[in-house]
């Protein structure tokens, strides 16, 4: 049986093949893909932050408030400049699509 943290370790992988297409894709909107790499920042204060945990309090990080909602506020804010991200792309997308449709009406 493989261990969560081996787990872990190993999905990291795939996530950085995803930011490597994401990045070369010239279609994902720069504040989005800064949330994405954003998640990266959150795995990396997470680990230390899991290891200070056990270490200190003899304890999961899920079971030290403190730390883990600190932690848990890099996850947010990664979310928070994807969907911001993605929302100004629609609006742009949309803003876009009536321009073109008000010139074909005028002509």
């Amino acid at each position: 049986m493989i261990s969560k943290e081996t787990l872990f370790a190993l999905s990291l992988f795939p996530y950085l093949g995803f930011l490597w297409f994401l990045s070369r894709s010239q279609q994902v909107p720069r504040l989005a893909l800064y949330g994405f790499y954003g998640t990266l920042v959150f795995v990396g204060i997470t680990i230390p932050a899991g290891i200070y945990a056990k270490v200190h309090y003899g304890e999961a990080l899920a079971n030290v408030d403190w730390l883990h909602g600190g932690a848990e506020v890099f996850l947010t804010l990664a979310n928070i400049l994807v969907v911001i991200g993605f929302r100004q792309a629609v609006k742009e997308l949309k803003g876009r699509r009536q321009e073109a449709g008000g010139k074909k009406a005028k002509e």
